[in-house]
């Protein structure tokens, strides 16, 4: 069998979080990539930039990107909206001028006023957006104008830490408005079909950090995905997902595409012993190495998806070890 890289011949990497934090690499993404056989897309959920800009962002690192390369959630925002309003119709933007151009270039006329008359709104990550747009947007949405945002991302992965994400901007106007928006953006699959849409692709792998967006985006895709731990969701997370929320597998970071596929696959691992007993789990060593030391988080994920399971302790001193390591217990 050979990496996990070897065996998709695409890759669909979230940027923030995954890639990059900020301006600065996730540990190995260079090297990682470098390395990859098959396409590589980069497709995230900030619509703050165009996929140029994203494109010389990711250049400016040292990767190899192309804007044909680059799959952003405002293009897939724009595209929702141009199948369901008239050429020309005015959209209301709140998010940048980057935004403001793909409305237009799916023939619709981007608007920043209420007064404009707007027939739908369109809402994307800005560091600049403040109270005064999102009170033009609330008008409109109470009058009647589609609503879609290009992502719900609560939080943005930055080298400084986690910082609020148009998820934050569209839950203050979500209770402005007793409204819900239609979502571009992943989770929902629109962002992830568009990507495909870009090559004749057999065997697609979604890589991310944040359970909610990139791995519930794969699922709803039906695609396949890789969960890394540089950004926003911890290896405890995966283990007690939700269902529409569980990775296919977990690595440490990019690097892991160049691990065995199976061994970074959720499921049994030989180097843990897991019993079940009503609702508790009890992990236990045996004699084989533990790789690259998540398969024990890999097994316990996989028994406590497949099992009533909410409880997990340690069967040895050495189980115990590595579920605090990865606060299992």
């Amino acid at each position: 069998m050979g990496t996990l890289a070897q065996e998709h011949d695409c890759l669909l990497l979230d940027l923030d979080g995954t890639v990059f934090r900020g301006h600065e690499l996730t540990e190995g993404a260079a090297e990682a990539l470098e390395k990859t056989p098959g396409r590589a897309l980069f497709v995230t959920n900030n619509a703050s930039r165009s996929a140029g800009e994203v494109a010389a962002h990711l250049r400016a690192l040292g990767l190899q990107a192309a804007h044909d390369d680059v799959v952003t959630s405002a293009q897939s925002a724009a595209h929702v909206l141009a199948g369901q309003l008239a050429p020309g119709s005015r959209v209301l933007v709140v998010g940048t001028e980057s935004l403001a151009a793909e409305i237009v270039a799916v023939g619709l006329d981007p608007v920043r006023l209420y007064e404009d008359k707007p027939d739908a709104v369109v809402q994307g990550h800005s560091p600049d957006t403040a109270w005064a747009n999102l009170a033009e947007a609330a008008l409109a949405i109470r009058a009647g104008a589609v609503w879609v945002a290009a992502n719900i991302d609560a939080t943005l992965p930055t080298e400084r830490g986690l910082l609020p994400g148009n998820g934050s901007m569209v839950a203050a106007l979500k209770a402005a408005t007793d409204a819900d928006p239609q979502v571009a953006g992943k989770p929902a699959p629109t962002l992830m079909l568009d990507a495909l849409a870009r090559g004749e692709f057999r065997t697609p792998l979604v890589v991310g950090d944040r359970l909610n967006t990139d791995i519930a985006g794969a699922n709803a895709a039906e695609l396949p995905s890789l969960m890394v731990l540089t950004g926003v969701n911890s290896a405890r997370d995966a283990v007690f997902a939700v269902p529409e929320q569980r990775a296919t597998f977990i690595g440490h970071d990019l690097r892991s595409l160049h691990q065995g596929a199976h061994e970074l696959k959720v499921g049994p691992q030989a180097a843990w012993q897991v019993d079940t007993d009503g609702s508790t789990l009890t992990v236990s060593t045996t004699n084989h190495d533990d790789g690259d030391g998540l398969s024990i988080v890999r097994a316990v994920a996989h028994a406590v998806w497949s099992t009533p399971a909410t409880t997990v302790k340690a069967g040895d001193d050495t189980a115990q070890a590595a579920l605090q390591r990865w606060s299992l217990t």
